[in-house]
């Protein structure tokens, strides 16, 4: 029995839309290999994941090392070495004054883990997240995730969540246009809080760059705005890094870019460059907000995937990782506005660093491409470029590569996207 019918008889893949299995046997930096020996351009790098390549020589030689020393044993039970020397490094690189960390394995349990330190520390009980958001798949992080296709079926969930409007330009909620706007989409937040809550919020909770809802990146003023109203009311902000950060936006964090200092950051995916981490940072005065008993997490911490990510954290320093994201971001974007001159489908091109989505539509008045969107996925991996399809309506193309990705490649698969879409999709 190959691959493929062992993963129809065995693995739960009911999940996923069905496609066409690309069977991976290995990868490297940007470029995956196939069991039948094809070789695809990974742009979108597990989903935000292997930011500093698939099998990064570096990360992978200090997780060997680990291993001969210690597997596992509890971080939060015993002191390790390298957990401690990750969470020194994370309070390093972290915006503002975070300073203690709690690891997890997943984005999930990041985000979990940060709405239960948020409540411990305010003693408030609400929180407020975006329209179009995407926090996680368990119950507590769906039911602060503001997109109806990753929750339906899942209910009942749980209470005393709002959700505002998300900062989406190129589709705004208020019909309105920025920057005549006045950023109209942060301050009435003030409204969502007095309408929609009992104003007992401990948490707003953003992903400051929205990687599920389409790639939405707010205009740069817009969490300066955010962060007057919630002081105002008392309001932890929450920053939802585990896709935006580790470089992906051209900074080591994409709440960098706005200017404001978060009281609780969570991240997770790029943390470990492919080695199961997470992670949610908080102020000292924050952090200590816990007692015995309050939280814990058997494989948090795990020291091979600390030492991962500190190699991965020491490559992105050595190698300039946030600066190459920034550039090659750039030239990315560049080339897609100047393919959208021709392309009647493309409706917008918006994104920061290697974190660019590009939106497709059907007519002037915005109608979603979903179909066209799909067809085109798969009219790409047949070219031999893998990308990611997102946002409320699965319009939006996502391209999220390793950040060692290659001028030539981006050209590459520049090319590939005006090749297909001369095609009857």
């Amino acid at each position: 029995m190959n691959t493929v019918d062992k993963y129809k008889q065995y693995v739960n893949t009911a999940f996923v839309k069905a496609v066409e299995p690309v069977v991976i046997t290995q990868a490297s930096g940007a470029t995956i290999t196939a069991e039948d020996g094809k070789t695809y351009t990974d742009f979108f790098a597990g989903i935000s994941v292997v930011n500093a390549g698939h099998c990064n020589p570096q990360v992978l030689a200090a997780a060997k090392a680990q291993m001969d020393k210690l597997v596992h044993c509890c971080s939060y039970v015993y002191h390790v070495p390298v957990v401690a020397d990750l969470a020194e490094k994370l309070a390093q690189i972290t915006p503002g004054r975070l300073q203690k960390s709690f690891f997890g394995n997943g984005g999930a349990e990041a985000n979990e883990g940060a709405m239960r330190l948020a409540k411990q520390a305010t003693k408030k009980q609400e929180f407020i997240s975006l329209q179009g958001s995407f926090h996680g798949r368990s119950l507590a992080t769906l039911s602060i995730t503001g997109n109806c296709g990753r929750k339906r079926g899942g209910g009942p969930y749980l209470s005393g969540c709002a959700y505002h409007p998300a900062p989406n330009c190129y589709r705004c909620p208020y019909a309105k246009t920025y920057p005549a706007c006045d950023l109209h989409c942060a301050k009435e937040l003030e409204s969502t809080i007095l309408y929609t809550t009992a104003d007992n919020v401990a948490a707003f909770i953003a992903e400051p760059v929205m990687g599920e809802g389409g790639v939405i990146v707010p205009p740069l003023e817009y969490f300066r705005e955010i962060k007057k109203v919630l002081d105002k009311h008392g309001i932890l902000l929450m920053a939802d890094e585990v896709q935006s950060g580790f470089g992906r936006t051209g900074k080591m964090f994409a709440i960098e870019h706005f200017g404001v200092e978060p009281d609780i950051l969570t991240m997770a995916k790029g943390i470990a460059d492919g080695f199961p981490l997470s992670c949610f940072i908080a102020r000292l005065e924050i952090a200590d907000a816990f007692r015995p008993g309050d939280h814990l997490s058997t494989f948090g911490g795990n020291p091979v995937s600390c030492a991962a990510s500190l190699a991965n954290i020491a490559y992105f320093e050595r190698e300039k990782l946030c600066d190459q994201s920034l550039a090659k971001g750039k030239v990315l974007v560049a080339a897609l506005k100047e393919l959208q001159k021709t392309q009647k489908l493309i409706g917008d091109v918006r994104g920061l660093g290697l974190m660019v989505g590009v939106e497709f539509v059907r007519d002037a008045k915005k109608t979603p491409a979903t179909e066209e969107a799909g067809k085109l996925r798969n009219a790409l991996r047949q070219k031999g470029f893998l990308v990611g399809l997102g946002g409320t309506f699965g319009n939006v193309m996502r391209l999220q590569p390793p950040l060692t990705i290659t001028e030539e490649q981006i050209q590459s698969l520049v090319k590939a996207v005006d090749e297909c879409l001369n095609m009857s999709l």
